[in-house]
Formats: structure tokens, C-alpha cells, sequence
């Protein structure tokens, strides 16, 4: 009995916090992403439509194809790839979304390393 008392508050409070998952949202538009590099702040600006993102980063625009696994989750490739390094696919999964942002976790598609990062939607 004293088990269940204990684990109800815990259940409860778990309970209380659903994050928002509104992923279609976030299919298509125009959307920034502000990261930082050796301390100095860079943006990159992408539009998404469903199916293709065109990223323009530091004035050279890029095009890549979006396989989309689920609501929240899709593969990124590079259309044109440059070097050995952008032909690898990035596996792309919104963990929660707002009114107009969304956080995100990605990595190479295999690897077990995972950086986090924050989308804003801009139109």
C-alpha cells in the first residue's frame, strides 16, 4: 500500500506534463535556425515543402529531399552533394512544438550522436 501512495504522486506530476506534438505544423513554411559556432552566432534559413527544404546559409543556398517517417520524423539528403561528408543523411525528429518553434534532435543516420536544437517559424 505505502508502494502505491508513493508512486501516485509521481504518476501525477509525469501525468500534468504532455508536450505538445503539432508536427504537420511544421511541414512546410519558411522557418531560422540560430546555432553558434567557436562562440560567434550563425542562422541559416530554410523553406520547407513537405517533400523538399531549400537552405540558404551564409549567402550559398542548398537543396535537399525529406523522406518524412512519421508526423515528426524524416530523413534529410542532400540533393547535390559537395563532399563525402554531405552525402550522409540526417535523420531529423521534432521532440516538441509550439505556436511557432519547435525543438529538435538530430544526427547522422546511424550514428548514436545526437545534438538538440530550437526551429522558429518565420512564416
Amino acid at each position: 500500500m505505502k508502494k502505491i501512495l508513493f508512486l501516485f504522486p509521481v504518476l501525477a506530476l509525469v501525468s500534468c506534463y504532455n508536450a505538445e506534438h503539432n508536427c504537420k505544423d511544421f511541414k512546410t513554411g519558411k522557418f531560422k535556425f540560430e546555432f553558434e559556432v567557436n562562440g560567434v552566432k550563425k542562422t541559416t534559413f530554410f523553406e520547407r515543402k513537405d517533400s523538399i527544404e531549400i537552405e540558404t546559409f551564409d549567402g550559398k543556398t542548398d537543396t535537399a529531399t525529406i523522406r518524412w517517417v512519421s508526423d515528426c520524423e524524416y530523413i534529410l539528403q542532400k540533393k547535390h552533394p559537395k563532399n563525402m561528408a554531405e552525402e550522409k543523411a540526417i535523420s531529423m525528429k521534432i521532440l516538441t512544438t509550439a505556436k511557432d518553434s519547435y525543438t529538435f534532435e538530430f544526427g547522422m543516420v546511424g550514428s548514436e550522436e545526437k545534438q538538440r536544437g530550437k526551429v522558429f517559424k518565420v512564416e
